[in-house]
């Protein structure tokens, strides 16, 4: 039975960050899957499971409690949009500065691209910027009047 793309991005979200199960990036990652947007504005996208993994570490490590959940999906042919809601923790040093132990609450999109059941492409848009607010590392900005 093939999986829906829909059914597999829910699956990546739910084993893969809310279970901590690194060994499903391999099952479900293409030897050959490119990631974008996860290094950064200027930086090349993350190739296959080797390149990913010290991703979810550093976020698993960074994140105490860390869920996210799918809030809505939509699908065309081989493509899956998730919205997702991420929350948990900050609880570890992994992101490069001393745990504030601020809960965070953020929202984000990934668009995936699915074959043979394998995720295959993945384009990322979470705000980041609203997490490090949260973890007070960044300052609000001064709301137009």
């Amino acid at each position: 039975m093939t999986s829906t793309p829909d059914a597999i991005a829910r699956r990546w979200f739910r084993e893969v960050w809310d279970e901590g199960n690194e060994e499903v990036i391999d099952q479900m990652l293409a030897p050959d899957a490119i990631v974008h947007g996860l290094t950064g504005p200027d930086g090349p996208p993350m190739v296959g499971a080797a390149q990913f993994t010290p991703l979810f570490h550093m976020f698993r490590e960074a994140l105490g409690d860390l869920t996210i959940d799918v809030e809505r999906t939509v699908v065309q042919g081989d493509t899956c949009a998730a919205q997702c809601r991420v929350r948990g923790k900050h609880v570890g040093r992994a992101l490069g500065g001393e745990p504030t132990h601020r809960p965070v609450d953020f929202r984000g999109v990934t668009i995936m691209r699915v074959r043979d059941g394998k995720l295959v492409e993945g384009w990322n848009f979470f705000d980041f910027l609203t997490m490090y607010q949260q973890m007070g590392w960044v300052g609000n900005p001064v709301t137009p009047a």
